[in-house]
């Protein structure tokens, strides 16, 4: 059986991301979905969860082979409990991950990708120790318009990358771009997975900053 890559993606559901965002969301997942379900690498490697966070997160999809993956439908409202997200994500990296057993090799590092619009509601000290501490791989946090702070995700992660807006086609080129650095990934998993961080992905499109 071949190691797996977990994949793991953070959506802000929360109110200010209702309307035309969370449905720029929806479709844009329907899309990264497709495309990896089409890929024979991703589809080899790649397994995926997904978690939304508003009043309370939630991980709306257990971490899941790629053919296998069902989206439910996901809604916007409510706070943005980016603290708690991040707790969530560290308990799942602990109970999901498959670690190394004497000579039978466990998962790859995982890739984590978190997108945010805005200020967390709740405090997020414990979240950034849990996920210190925890077995990560390439993290990349995305401040999603105007509101999100990036010097404040740089606390979580080194590698954060912005949005200077809030649109549909703003959103799609970053789901677009999460689904291109999988199939990346997936192909690169046998040699180079040891590299982390930015460099470890494909260029982001122009319309994506790196911070």
């Amino acid at each position: 059986m071949a190691r797996r890559l977990p994949v793991y993606l953070l959506l802000d559901t929360s109110g200010s991301m209702y309307g035309e965002p969370i449905e720029a969301v929806r479709n844009a997942m329907q899309i990264l979905l497709s495309e990896l379900q089409g890929d024979p690498n991703a589809l080899e490697t790649a397994y995926l969860s997904v978690i939304t966070f508003n009043d309370t997160p939630s991980q709306i999809v257990p971490l899941t082979d790629i053919s296998s993956v069902q989206l439910p439908d996901i809604e916007a409202g409510g706070c943005t409990s980016l603290g708690a997200a991040l707790q969530l994500l560290a308990d799942k990296l602990k109970t999901e991950l498959k670690q190394n057993e004497g000579e039978i090799k466990g998962d790859w590092k995982p890739l984590i990708f978190l997108m945010t619009d805005g200020m967390p509601t709740d405090s997020i000290e414990n979240g950034i120790q849990a996920i210190k501490s925890s077995h990560t791989g390439t993290f990349v946090a995305c401040a999603a318009g105007p509101k999100a702070d990036p010097e404040l995700l740089k606390r979580i992660t080194p590698d954060v990358v912005q949005l200077d807006n809030l649109d549909s086609t703003a959103i799609k080129k970053f789901i677009k771009w999460v689904s291109q650095s999988i199939k990346v990934a997936s192909v690169r998993a046998g040699d180079n997975m040891e590299k982390n961080g930015l460099d470890a992905l494909p260029e982001p499109p122009a319309s994506i900053s790196i911070v």
